[in-house]
C-alpha cells in the first residue's frame, strides 16, 4: 500500500534529519508560528499546531523559561494573553531549522543522480499538498 511506504520510507529519514535537534517539533512548530504570523494566543497556536491547548500552555511556558518566547496581555482585549517570539527565539528557530540539513544537502547531492534529484523535486509540491489537503 502507497501510504504504508510512504511512511515507512520517510521515517528513517526524519529520525536522520533531526537527530541534531535540540527542541521538540512541538516547540519547534511553536517556534515558527510565532515567526511567521507574530504574536498569537495559546489558543491560535493550538489550532495552528493540531495540539491540545494543554499541550501548547505547557510547551509556551517552557520555552518562555528558556527565554525564547514572551507573553503578554492583548492590548485590543486584557482577557487574553499575547505569545511573541523574542530574540533569543528567533536565533533558536534558526539553529533548530537548519539542523540536519547539511546531512541532507549531503545525501541529496552525493546520493543521487540529478534525474533522481529531478524527481524527488518534483515530489515536494506533492507532498505540501498531502498536508494542505489532509484530514486533521
Amino acid at each position: 500500500m502507497l501510504a504504508t511506504d510512504l511512511r515507512e520510507a520517510l521515517r528513517p529519514l526524519w529520525r536522520r534529519f533531526h537527530a541534531h535537534r535540540t527542541l521538540s517539533m512541538g516547540k519547534t512548530g511553536i517556534l515558527f508560528r510565532l515567526d511567521h504570523h507574530g504574536a498569537l494566543t495559546a489558543t491560535d497556536l493550538a489550532a495552528l499546531e493540531r495540539i491540545s491547548h494543554q499541550a501548547v500552555a505547557g510547551a509556551v511556558r517552557e520555552l518562555e523559561e528558556m527565554g525564547l518566547v514572551s507573553r503578554s496581555p492583548d492590548p485590543a482585549d486584557g482577557r487574553r494573553v499575547l505569545i511573541t517570539l523574542t530574540d533569543s527565539g528567533r536565533t533558536r528557530l534558526i539553529s533548530e531549522r537548519s539542523a540536519g540539513q547539511e546531512w541532507l544537502v549531503h545525501a541529496i547531492t552525493g546520493g543521487l543522480s540529478e534525474s533522481e534529484r529531478a524527481t524527488l523535486a518534483a515530489a515536494v509540491p506533492l507532498l505540501n499538498r498531502l498536508d494542505a489537503e489532509g484530514p486533521g
